[in-house]
């Protein structure tokens, strides 16, 4: 925890320096940081009033009524008729204040590229991604759509890393898993067969949050792979929207049937599975992954929806 404490607090200091947040003049154009903020928050709202912007900046009510008593002296801003309650008045940039408004954001624009044209386009990618992951994991409530794609160059390592990470922090288990883990990465990045097989990558703020395999099993099989979603990820319809995609990618191939192996554990994926017609039709306990765990093969007709199990009950989701 202390070294997460100093490294924020470090990020923090070098970044509010490298944009000039602490000067009196944001970026020349005489006006500070909140005020630029604030500038930017009516710019891109329609007539919003005064306790909108509060809510949306969690900015100080009196602080914030002083910066718009500061733009309407500027004539920046004017409040239009709203009632009594000054806190519902509308209030809208005038083309004064709309001309300093883009004003900064050209130059903040510029100041940021600058900083990107010094990075590969591979750096920028990471540093998106990054940036995505920095912002899921500090507000994971926060609305933010996601995207499914297939898998590009380099996908298949960072998935393998990350599914390795997370079930040794989850569930205790080992290098049985990463091995198995990194064995079907190896197995379908080397035998891969384009238009029958796919790997689909979730992203959530440019960052990798969740995956899904499927590759041929042959005559009519398919079988479904390295599914998993991010911690910080779960709870948005990601893992649902994974299963769905590989299911209709095998159904529109033409697979007759769609395997797959998971554990008791992993409850969440379960449940998913369930609910897209799988059954469970075998179970076994192992310790390939260095602890006791009870494996499942789930199977699914593509054709006609679930197989009949011969197990008379499934264990509950």
């Amino acid at each position: 925890m202390e070294e997460a404490i100093a490294a924020v607090r470090v990020f923090n200091r070098f970044y509010t320096r490298r944009i000039g947040a602490l000067n009196a003049s944001f970026l020349g154009a005489d006006v500070t940081l909140p005020e630029a903020r604030l500038l930017f928050e009516i710019a891109h709202r329609e007539r919003p009033h005064a306790a909108e912007l509060r809510e949306a900046l969690d900015m100080d009510a009196g602080f914030l009524s002083r910066l718009l008593a500061r733009f309407e002296r500027r004539g920046w801003v004017r409040r239009e008729s709203g009632g009594e309650d000054a806190r519902r008045r509308p209030i809208a940039l005038t083309d004064a204040g709309r001309a300093q408004f883009e004003l900064i954001d050209s130059r903040q624009r510029a100041e940021v590229a600058a900083m990107l044209a010094l990075l590969s386009p591979s750096q920028q990618a990471d540093l998106r991604a990054a940036l995505g992951q920095a912002r899921t994991l500090l507000d994971p409530s926060r609305d933010a759509g996601f995207t499914i794609r297939p898998f590009r160059c380099g996908d298949l390592g960072l998935l393998a890393s990350r599914q390795a990470i997370l079930y040794r922090e989850e569930y205790g288990w080992g290098r049985g898993l990463e091995h198995n883990v990194a064995e079907t990465v190896d197995g379908f990045l080397r035998n891969y067969q384009d238009g029958r097989e796919q790997c689909w990558i979730a992203e959530l703020a440019g960052a990798m949050a969740g995956s899904i395999i499927l590759t041929d099993e042959g005559q009519g099989l398919s079988r479904l792979r390295l599914f998993y979603v991010e911690p910080a990820a779960r709870g948005r319809g990601i893992g649902d929207a994974l299963v769905s995609t590989c299911l209709a990618f095998a159904r529109e191939v033409g697979y007759r049937t769609m395997t797959l192996w998971t554990h008791t554990v992993l409850t969440s994926a379960r449940r998913i599975y369930a609910a897209h017609g799988f059954e469970l039709i075998e179970t076994a306990w192992h310790e390939d992954f260095g602890v006791p765990v009870q494996g499942e093969t789930w199977r699914l007709d593509l054709r006609y929806g679930a197989v009949d199990s011969p197990l008379s009950t499934v264990p509950p989701l």
